[in-house]
């Protein structure tokens, strides 16, 4: 078990697909997100039930320690062990948690078990510029921009920039 300060990680369940079919139908949540094709429950379902985590794909689901309720995910994808690199997704479903310090216990939950078990060297991801909360978050743990992507993102009839950023192994802060 992965337990921070607010959160749990945890491998995904069957029962975790109604919450998460809900979460990919809320606009709040994939606001900033690359969204999929549309999926029904069933094959939501299906995911859930399918999923293997291994070491070049690892998705994870974010619980509540007090009241031990599924509110979000994070993932480590496209680890390899020759290049100790992987890149990290996240987002919480649930309104209420978000702003309240859960994704960044997850956050730092996560990138802690890849540099422990994983022995990773760093870890990447892309945040769109406007989403400012996540940014901000990213930067208190640590995470630098590396580079940036101009107007790659669309939404609401507009391009947006993505700003890369990255935390190597000891540079990895714990905001308490």
């Amino acid at each position: 078990m992965l337990t921070g300060k607010l959160v749990r990680l945890r491998a995904l369940e069957p029962s975790d697909a109604e919450a998460l079919y809900r979460w990919n139908e809320d606009p709040d949540v994939g606001r900033w997100m690359i969204n999929e094709y549309p999926q029904s429950l069933a094959q939501v379902a299906e995911h859930c039930e399918q999923r293997r985590n291994t070491y070049g794909d690892l998705s994870l689901c974010v619980e509540t320690l007090a009241e031990r309720r599924a509110i979000g995910l994070v993932s480590l994808t496209g680890a390899e062990p020759e290049s100790g690199r992987a890149d990290l997704d996240v987002y919480l479903g649930e309104a209420e948690f978000r702003g309240g310090g859960y994704g960044t216990d997850a956050v730092r939950v996560l990138c802690r078990y890849g540099f422990d078990a994983m022995r990773l060297h760093g870890i990447s991801l892309w945040v769109v510029a406007e989403n400012t909360a996540a940014y901000h978050v990213y930067r208190k743990l640590g995470f630098v921009e590396e580079g940036r992507k101009r107007e790659s993102f669309r939404r609401d009839g507009r391009w947006h920039d993505e700003i890369l950023m990255s935390v190597l192994e000891g540079e990895l802060a714990d905001p308490g």
